[in-house]
């Protein structure tokens, strides 16, 4: 086992909720893992309450156990920015990482890390989810500029984010690396036994949206794709399990228009981890209808599940969904995903794609992730 040294990671983790953080805590886990003194620096006010669309940015899940987790940053108090910085600063770890995910955030990292970076001794390099955001704002390329020149080297989950990093740098490191699997929602149970957990019908079939729900998400393309004639004659409903982030009223009248209020069932409550598991399970396919992507942690919890996948071919998602292996790659459009839907219950292809995504998912350790860290900043794979 090989230490890479004091690492710190700055970013969501528990008490917080949600994708970013479960992200996080498993990379940090992971260095832990290799013999690495590592921890997380999150955040003691993470939004203001007027800027998250959200019910609750707190977990009711135990903290994650073995991982140091030291709540102190607050996105919007400069003064905190700077005590944060200088206490990073006379720490002096070998290694930061900062997942960078949107331009708000910007001012905060930037400031702690060019205080760090005064130390002359730590590397400092940035996992980007998004340099340009799905949902533009005013400013949003001056921030993420910003925050670019604060670093050393970068990290991206999808090729279409790389080439957008070089359109503000080229000359840092960049490294592409897929998104690691989501290996940490615990092992597989029946189909059989996860619809009896969530109280459902063990004859229909289930298709699953997973996630929180924006308008760039597509949900709406996959309710459309339901009032599909061919859809309709089979047993196969929608399960819809994540809380909504946009307005509500869209997407029930689509639900309304097509009669689909028997068809789709909406959980709309943030499914904490210790449900994930039930969700995957129970599904017999997982449908991505993004409009717009980059990566999508989504895909790597199905991956863990050995769960098929419908993505639609858009940013960075069918670079690890190989259409007609793992599942379908289509268009945007409801009419190509009911299509696709129709197709891989008409010809029977769970247990083939199943099958395949066993072996495809080997591709996405976190140990990959790890090296293309030390690639970013410089240093041979360990």
């Amino acid at each position: 086992m090989t230490s890479r040294g004091r690492v710190v990671l700055i970013g969501s983790a528990h008490p917080l909720r949600g994708g970013l953080a479960t992200f996080n805590e498993r990379l940090i886990c992971e260095y832990r893992k290799e013999g690495s003194e590592a921890s997380i620096y999150t955040f003691t006010l993470q939004y203001p309450s007027l800027l998250f669309p959200g019910k609750t940015q707190y977990s009711t899940e135990p903290p994650p156990k073995d991982i140091p987790i030291f709540v102190r940053i607050n996105s919007i108090n400069p003064f905190n920015w700077i005590r944060v910085g200088l206490t990073l600063k006379n720490q002096r770890p070998d290694l930061v990482i900062v997942k960078y995910w949107m331009p708000f955030m910007a001012p905060c990292f930037s400031i702690i890390c060019r205080i760090i970076k005064k130390n002359h001794h730590t590397k400092i390099i940035s996992i980007v989810d998004n340099i340009i955001p799905h949902e533009k704002r005013l400013g949003d390329r001056i921030l993420s500029g910003f925050w670019v020149r604060s670093v050393d080297g970068f990290v991206a989950m999808s090729r279409s984010v790389l080439k957008d990093l070089e359109s503000f740098d080229s000359e840092k490191p960049k490294i592409y690396c897929p998104h690691p699997l989501y290996d940490n929602f615990g092992d597989a149970v029946s189909k059989q036994e996860a619809k009896k957990r969530l109280n459902l019908d063990p004859g229909t079939r289930y298709v699953l949206f997973f996630g929180f729900i924006r308008d760039y998400k597509g949900l709406d393309l996959l309710l459309k794709a339901f009032g599909d004639n061919n859809l309709r004659q089979k047993k196969i409903k929608l399960l819809v399990a994540g809380e909504f982030y946009c307005d509500t009223k869209p997407y029930k009248e689509i639900i309304a228009h097509n009669h689909l209020e028997d068809t789709v069932i909406m959980n709309n409550d943030f499914i904490p981890d210790s449900q994930v598991v039930n969700y995957f399970c129970a599904s017999d396919l997982v449908v991505q209808p993004y409009k717009s992507a980059t990566q999508s942690g989504v895909t790597q919890i199905a991956y863990h599940f050995n769960k098929p996948m419908i993505i639609t071919d858009v940013g960075g998602l069918a670079e690890i969904v190989p259409h007609e292996k793992v599942g379908y790659v289509v268009a945007p459009e409801p009419e190509k995903i009911a299509k696709a839907i129709n197709r891989y219950f008409d010809e029977n292809r769970e247990a083939e794609f199943s099958k395949n995504t066993a072996v495809e998912k080997t591709l996405y350790s976190w140990g990959r992730m790890l090296e293309a860290i030390d690639q970013a900043s410089g240093k041979k794979n360990q």
